[in-house]
């Protein structure tokens, strides 16, 4: 820490000399008329050698961040990073004469450190071992840096260091970039689909009076001026059928959701969700949809409808598998079909496996259990699981056929629930039932229980009409398409414990 100090004194010493001389550490003058990837492509094709450049050849405004500085003489050579740099092309160099620019020369010997930001002006040549680069005309310091780079080329490795630094985590590695390029591409692809098909884009509220749509515990505050509680939404959901109530038959929101769960590599309290709902459509419409949603989501970032994960290829391949979750657990954990019929024979299947259980609960809560503990993870390839019990699922359509079971989907790739989808239940009757049902789940203890929402049951009331909705997990698709196996890796900044900042640097 003393020697880091130390450092950025020397920094912060050079920052207050160049006020002394009347320069400005902090300036905010310099228009940049090309990336360094774009100066690549324009002059890679034709770039003269340094004594060969004519006068009229073209000049590039450039700025970037001081990866690497060498001096041999006279001369000096910079590399540069900006926003379009990739792991392909991390850098670009610029070459500094000291003869031909004594007032850059200086400036870069008195005051730039590796880490500032410069502007450089200058034509494109390539040097004798054949590099592209800009002769330095112009230079400017933009930002002095303080704080030196993480260990020059090493980077930032800890991962905790580089989720709680996401911007050193960014300086540093380009291939963090690109993961959060790749979710640009998803969430900008899941927009452009849904427009595509007449949906209307809404936003609906974060701050809610009752936290329902989903099983979660919320985040509680406090209104000052109503003198009320308020939850942060654990989903959209009962709001987005009001609007379909109101004549949006078609309708989505990219949102964020806040729950107040433990944390893993699937959670974090604070997520993004794509949430749908379309009228005159039942849950088999939506897995169809779904298919040619995640068809053409792997086409667009991998140009391929299989992409890599882990050690896995996962295949967009349409049509994906379907199992019940009864089916699920014959074909997929090996179960005997009696077993999963009865709750008997669910209890000694629970035991056989060992699983942590209470003997107590129905028969679906325990069929739910063992389907999460048992096949979840081995579901790899995407795959639909449908036929849930009415009981585990609140605001689902009850089967016309067997009204035990909802028509209901989730979908599971690489092991993890991706979405939830359903054909919507919108007899206000039945849905008071399943409120009150629900609160008498919650007098036994069960925090993550839906309350009454006697606004959502009066919306109902006035007439929905047939519906299906959908929730997909955007971190989550995002994971699968960047191939990063924690949701860390794909949220800027991720929730973690405080850590304990010092005055010291």
């Amino acid at each position: 820490m003393d020697e880091l100090n130390q450092v950025m004194r020397i920094r912060l010493d050079k920052a207050e000399a160049m006020r002394a001389a009347g320069k400005n550490p902090y300036a905010n003058d310099w228009a940049v008329s090309h990336t360094l990837e774009e100066v690549r492509a324009a002059a890679d094709a034709n770039a003269p050698d340094m004594n060969g450049i004519p006068a009229e050849a073209p000049r590039f405004r450039v700025a970037g961040r001081v990866m690497a500085k060498n001096e041999l003489g006279k001369a000096a050579f910079l590399r540069l990073r900006d926003r379009s740099s990739t792991e392909a092309a991390p850098v670009f160099q610029v070459y500094l004469k000291s003869d031909a620019n004594p007032d850059a020369w200086a400036l870069l010997n008195e005051f730039v450190d590796i880490g500032d930001i410069v502007g450089v002006s200058g034509p494109a040549f390539r040097t004798r071992r054949g590099e592209l680069s800009i002769l330095v005309e112009g230079f400017v310091l933009l930002t002095k840096a303080v704080r030196p780079l993480p260990d020059k080329w090493h980077g930032v490795t800890e991962k905790e260091t580089r989720y709680r630094q996401r911007y050193a985590d960014l300086i540093m590695n380009l291939d963090v970039r690109e993961v959060f390029r790749v979710r640009s591409k998803v969430t900008r692809y899941l927009r452009d689909f849904f427009e595509a098909r007449d949906f209307t884009e809404v936003e609906t509220p974060m701050l809610q009076v009752l936290a329902g749509g989903a099983a979660a515990r919320p985040f509680e505050t406090w209104h000052n001026a109503l003198g009320i509680p308020l939850y942060m939404r654990i989903a959209p959901e009962l709001f987005l059928k009001r609007l379909v109530v109101g004549g949006l038959e078609r309708v989505f929101e990219m949102n964020r959701n806040f729950r107040n769960e433990g944390m893993s590599p699937r959670h974090n309290p604070e997520f993004t969700m794509l949430e749908f709902y379309q009228a005159y459509a039942t849950y088999e419409d939506l897995i169809v949809l779904t298919e040619e949603l995640l068809n053409g989501l792997a086409q667009h970032v991998h140009g391929s409808d299989e992409i890599p994960f882990g050690e896995h290829r996962i295949s967009f391949a349409r049509p994906f598998r379907r199992y019940s979750v009864e089916e699920a657990l014959v074909e997929v954990a090996g179960a005997s079909p009696e077993a999963v019929k009865t709750h008997e024979g669910l209890v000694a299947l629970a035991t056989e496996r060992g699983l942590a259980f209470d003997p107590s609960v129905s028969r679906a809560k325990l069929l739910i259990h063992i389907f999460e503990n048992l096949c979840e993870k081995a579901l790899i390839q995407p795959t639909f699981i449908t036929r849930y019990p009415s009981e585990v699922s609140p605001l689902s359509r009850k089967n016309d056929q067997d009204p035990e079971w909802v028509d209901r989907f989730e979908l599971y790739i690489a092991g993890n629930e991706v979405s939830n989808a359903f054909s919507e239940l919108n007899d206000p009757v039945d849905q008071r039932g399943r409120f009150e049902d629900q609160m008498k789940e919650r007098d036994k203890g069960d925090a993550e229980a839906h309350p009454v929402d006697h606004d959502y049951i009066r919306a109902l009331e006035y007439g929905m009409p047939p519906t299906a909705g959908q929730g997909i997990g955007v971190d989550r698709i995002v994971m699968l398409f960047a191939n990063r196996d924690t949701i860390r890796e794909v949220i800027f900044f991720p929730h973690m414990r405080p850590e304990h900042v010092s005055e010291a640097p």
